[in-house]
């Protein structure tokens, strides 16, 4: 967005922004492809985590396969879900590398061409915003670990210091 934003104000173009954006966003997928081959329900049970989501998508996709996973693949940047999951599941049906990559490419396209245009009609507003980021970033993020470190660190104090209280019946 804020490279759409650059190249509408004159610094850079568009063609620059979308060519960039793509290995960015596909580089891993590939890789959870594969893992998908190598080892099946297994690694999408492991993405999935202890919620029933992974386990409900995994029965979809036993149930019809391709017909969902192909249609997912393209449309995967716009779901609440963790990707991985979904690339996973394209390997373990057997989705061929290059079916994979271009549905991929049509999905990061399709997101690509939003944000960016987004960016580029926020023009010189996004411009500023992303300027500040790049100013102010740096020392919140340092604020935020800061904050974190505290607090885990007064948790970790106060858990000291409870007495340790036994169950065992004498």
């Amino acid at each position: 967005m804020a490279g759409a934003a650059f190249a509408r104000v004159g610094h850079g173009t568009m063609l620059a922004v979308l060519l960039a954006a793509i290995p960015g966003l596909m580089k891993f997928h590939p890789l959870f492809c594969w893992a998908g081959t190598l080892w099946g329900e297994r690694a999408i049970a492991l993405i999935g985590g202890r919620r029933n989501r992974g386990q409900r998508y995994l029965n979809a996709v036993k149930k019809r396969g391709r017909k969902i996973t192909w249609p997912m693949i393209a449309i995967v940047p716009f779901l609440p879900v963790p990707n991985a999951i979904i690339y996973v599941s394209a390997g373990w049906v057997g989705v061929s590398l290059m079916t994979l990559l271009v549905l991929d490419l049509i999905g990061t396209m399709l997101w690509t061409g939003i944000v960016t245009g987004l960016g580029y009609a926020l023009g010189h507003h996004a411009v500023v915003v992303a300027q500040a980021v790049s100013r102010y970033g740096l020392w919140i993020s340092i604020a935020i670990l800061a904050l974190i470190i505290t607090i885990q660190a007064c948790s970790a104090r106060d858990a000291a210091r409870q007495p340790v209280v036994s169950n065992v019946q004498d």
